[in-house]
């Protein structure tokens, strides 16, 4: 039984060993072995299963893939002394463990080397240049009349004459650039990889996410925008109103035209019916004189004595009918 428990000791003591000694390595990271505080061997970038002196050597694990890191965005003035706030953000990774070990110590401290070396050199190349050229990075042609109706449905000003509102803008938004905003990030990258060399870390890229006026500056810019804006708003307005006049005016033509010819034309369609009214009655004068005077005579009778009292002389042509007519007559 002493052997046996004596047995089970030493398995356990060996199987603790090999715990102790045995260590896995991500993809995604890389291994420093230290000593005592002293690094021994090269650092493990491979992964997999690796071993190392238990209860002597110990490993530190750092990330080996792609790491963020973003600024806090702070007032900056330009060369044209306008103050704006930069947001920028960068991508970095440790490519010498060793050195990174040596040096910082710990991943959690990097951020705080990273602000003291970015962050001074955006604040210098954006302090040297124009605001400008911290915004553009190409001399295209600069068409800012693309409204965002209730900042929703585009709309494109493309008449020339909405143009000559460009002249009115600042300067730094209408000259031609000399550096530009991928040129900037480009020397900001450029002036801190130096710098952090010594620290193992390669800073693969630099961004700048955001620039924006500060509060005074920006109240400034948007009223000069709402002036613009409605400055352009009542040139359609005008432009609108006097299309409108135009329209109102063509339909009024339009509409004078038609009633002229529609008068026109019934003018000529009673005139070409009394024609033949008057051919017809002509016609039929013609077959009878004598039966045409006597009907008319009729009828002036009814329309004439009719409700009213007249006197005529028995001698008058008008009574003619009447008097043969009379006792004796036929």
């Amino acid at each position: 039984m002493k052997i046996k428990g004596l047995l089970g000791a030493i398995l356990a003591v060996l199987v603790l060993l090999a715990y102790s000694a045995a260590f896995i390595v991500d993809e995604t990271e890389q291994a420093v072995v230290t000593q005592f505080g002293r690094i021994v061997g090269k650092p493990i970038v491979e992964p997999g299963l690796k071993f190392k002196v238990p209860f002597v050597q110990m490993v530190t694990f750092f990330p080996k893939n792609l790491q963020a890191w973003d600024g806090d965005p702070g007032q900056i003035p330009t060369l044209d002394k306008t103050y704006i706030y930069v947001d920028a953000f960068a991508r970095w990774r440790i490519v010498d463990p060793v050195r990174f070990f040596q040096s910082i110590g710990s991943f959690h401290l990097a951020k705080g080397r990273l602000d003291e070396i970015i962050d001074p050199a955006i604040r210098n190349l954006v302090t040297s240049n124009a605001l400008v050229e911290s915004v553009r990075w190409t001399n295209r042609e600069m068409d800012p009349w693309v409204e965002l109706d209730a900042f929703g449905d585009v709309e494109t000003i493309e008449e020339e004459r909405d143009r000559t509102a460009l002249s009115q803008r600042d300067s730094a938004q209408t000259r031609h650039i000399r550096v530009g905003r991928e040129r900037i990030t480009q020397m900001i990258l450029e002036q801190a990889q130096p710098r952090l060399d010594v620290f193992g870390i390669e800073l693969v890229d630099v961004k700048v996410k955001r620039i924006n006026y500060v509060e005074q500056v920006r109240e400034s810019v948007y009223k000069r925008m709402i002036a613009e804006r409605r400055q352009i708003a009542e040139k359609y307005r005008s432009e609108g109103v006097g299309e409108a006049r135009k329209i109102r005016g063509d339909k009024e033509r339009e509409l004078q035209r038609i009633e002229s010819e529609a008068y026109r034309a019934a003018q000529k369609i009673r005139g070409e019916a009394d024609a033949k009214v008057v051919k017809l009655l002509g016609d039929a004068y013609g077959v009878d004189p004598e039966f045409y005077t006597f009907q008319q005579t009729l009828e002036t009778y009814r329309d004439a004595l009719q409700g009213s009292h007249v006197v005529f002389s028995t001698e008058s042509d008008f009574m003619r009918y009447l008097k043969r007519q009379g006792p004796g007559k036929r």
